[in-house]
């Protein structure tokens, strides 16, 4: 007697419903997805003890014939694919006809639906699988899904649900998912007869992401122009600024054809598109939205649907990253308009663009006099990292005590137009002004910034300028460290190091980059072999292998002028004018915020004051 045995339609229903309904959660999901595959403007969901009582999903789309009722309770039945060939171009949610049979196998299910072109709809009952009664009723136009005592004929199953608010946080994230994915439809969450979750219908996306999310924050825009699609791909969507990133990755949305998925292909493309801006082990914010030809992706690779695959996942990683460092790249340029565009009026203190300025001291607050102090510029500001020869004229000698008001010392003429240089705060902070704005920067960021790209730069023109040490420095190096730099000379001195063998596991330093040349030598040298210790590759959209980058922003940030130093009145202005001049200054190559703006309310705020 053969021992296998053809599984009974009930039971291999059952056995789909372990694959495709996992919680109450899923219900939810595969529900919406008819309900958005059928057309509908509004979807209403209501959940009843954490969806283990009720879930209701009714919707305003096609509707379904009475024949269509009952062919959808068959596994495999569906009206979205007819042919072999749909299969590798699929555009619908679902497909596979299994979600609706698989649900009411494991549930007591009721389906109400209408046609347009009808007067009367159609209401079946089915209790785990075996339909009990189905007969014509009135109703408006869409389908109505109930779902109760879910789990009930499999209780070791609903043993594995989680705490009610657990699962109330799926069925939330879900509806949230969907509301991302289709702007245009209206959603509204029950919960226990109250509404937990509403979306208005017709919504645009930047609107719809903010009330999904709650954000209140600066976005960061993806929309890409139809002259600028490639390869059939579009994409679009909004993420939160760097510096609002968390540690978490559940805060980034990532949607293909209008369907949530987790990818850690874009992921990963988001991340390195915003390289540079985003702190080390956080994660990018806000919602995704792409669209390729359905040809050129595969959804049937999950039970669930929630993975995906790219028949062309190398140009999918390149399309990503390009246009999201282009995003950041014309946040750049609009972040150097509102700080350095010039003034529509003067302001108080060193105007940057002005050499002369006066501001007002309180009669008991006098000043005494001093004798000229000779200015020095930014430590390691020169082209090759050296310290050089004051360039600007002494400043000028503040006013005898007598007078109640006293002249600021005037900073050199030129630099950056906009701004209004307070003064230096902590020994760490500059601080402007600028139109009703106070402008707060770190110094140490943006210098750091700014030497990151001179040394990218200069290592991606193969001359980051040297400086021979006058005594070589003997070091001693790991056997590793000495392989390292055996295998990677090459890469070491792309780095602007001139290192030796001088024995078996010793080497001398004959020179250093100029911009670190009062960095320990041997340190840097360790730090440096063992930064290239790994594989070098470099992709198709990037210049700079990312262990290289890692190290030259490690270089920028020694390099850097650090907190504690007091800036001359010549040294701040300079900081600000190669800001104004630099592609990139909001962010140090860390990720650390540069500049933060506060406006002229939030000050009056501070101190309880209310438009005067």
């Amino acid at each position: 007697m053969s021992r296998i045995r053809i599984l009974s339609e009930q039971l291999a229903n059952q056995i789909a419903a372990g694959e495709v309904v996992e919680r109450p959660a899923s219900v939810i999901k595969e529900l919406v997805e008819n309900s958005l595959d059928a057309s509908a403007g509004r979807i209403d969901i209501h959940v009843e003890g954490s969806g283990g009582t009720l879930l209701r999903v009714a919707d305003d789309g096609c509707g379904m014939d009475g024949d269509d009722v009952l062919l959808c309770l068959e596994r495999h039945a569906t009206s979205k694919i007819r042919e072999e060939g749909q299969l590798a171009a699929i555009s619908t949610l679902g497909f596979r006809g299994e979600a609706i049979p698989s649900i009411a196998s494991v549930s007591w299910m009721t389906i109400l639906s209408r046609p347009q072109t009808q007067e009367l709809g159609t209401r079946a009952e089915i209790r785990y699988g075996t339909l009990r009664d189905v007969h014509q009723a009135g109703c408006g136009r869409g389908t109505v899904i109930e779902v109760r005592h879910l789990f009930g004929n499999m209780p070791a199953r609903k043993k594995f649900l989680k705490s009610a608010r657990t699962e109330m946080h799926h069925i939330e994230e879900v509806v949230r998912n969907q509301a991302l994915a289709h702007p245009q439809v209206g959603f509204t969450l029950h919960v226990d007869g109250r509404v937990a979750l509403e979306y208005s219908p017709g919504a645009d996306l930047q609107r719809r992401v903010r009330e999904v999310f709650r954000y209140r924050e600066t976005l960061l825009p993806l929309a890409v122009a139809a002259e600028d699609e490639g390869d059939g791909m579009m994409l679009e969507g909004y993420l939160l600024l760097p510096e609002a990133a968390q540690a978490t990755n559940a805060r980034l949305r990532i949607l293909v054809n209008d369907r949530p998925v987790q990818d850690a292909m874009i992921r990963h493309a988001v991340v390195e598109g915003l390289q540079g801006f985003l702190m080390k082990g956080f994660q990018p914010a806000g919602a995704l939205l792409l669209t390729v030809s359905p040809d050129q992706v595969d959804v049937n690779v999950h039970p669930a649907k929630r993975e995906i695959r790219f028949r062309r996942s190398e140009a999918v990683h390149r399309f990503i990253v390009d246009r999201v460092a282009a995003a950041m790249c014309g946040y750049q340029q609009s972040q150097r308009h509102s700080l350095f565009a010039p003034p529509s009026s003067s302001s108080r203190a060193w105007p940057v663009d002005s050499g002369e300025a006066l501001r007002s001291v309180p009669p008991a607050m006098t000043m005494t006099t001093a004798e000229p102090v000779e200015q020095q510029p930014l430590p390691a500001m020169d082209r090759y990292g050296r310290s050089t020869p004051a360039m600007a004229a002494p400043l000028a000698a503040p006013p005898s005590p007598a007078s109640p008001f006293a002249v600021v010392p005037s900073p050199p003429a030129g630099g950056a137009a906009g701004l209004t240089l307070i003064g230096q705060l902590f020994s760490l902070y500059l601080l402007c002004e600028r139109e009703g704005q106070l402008v707060v920067i770190d110094q140490h960021a943006a210098h750091e910034r700014l030497l990151y790209g001179q040394l990218r730069q200069g290592y991606q023109e193969a001359q980051i300028p040297r400086q021979t040490l006058l005594f070589p420095v003997t070091v001693e190096l790991t056997p590793a460290q000495a392989e390292t730099l055996e295998q990677k000379s090459e890469a070491v001195a792309a780095l602007g190091l001139q290192a030796e063998p001088f024995g078996e596991a010793t080497v001398v330093i004959k020179a250093m980059p100029a911009l670190v040349s009062h960095v320990e030598p041997g340190g840097l040298l360790r730090e440096v072999l063992d930064g290239l210790r790994g594989p070098l590759p470099v992709a198709a959209d990037r210049t700079v292998p990312q262990a290289v980058d890692d190290l030259l922003a490690s270089m920028a940030c020694k390099a850097a002028i650090k907190a504690g130093n007091r800036l001359q009145p010549a040294e701040m202005l300079k900081l600000l004018h190669q800001m104004e001049t630099s592609e990139v200054f909001t962010h140090c190559p860390h990720g650390r915020p540069v500049v933060k703006t506060f406006s002229s309310q939030e000050v009056e705020r501070w101190f309880h004051r209310h438009g005067g």
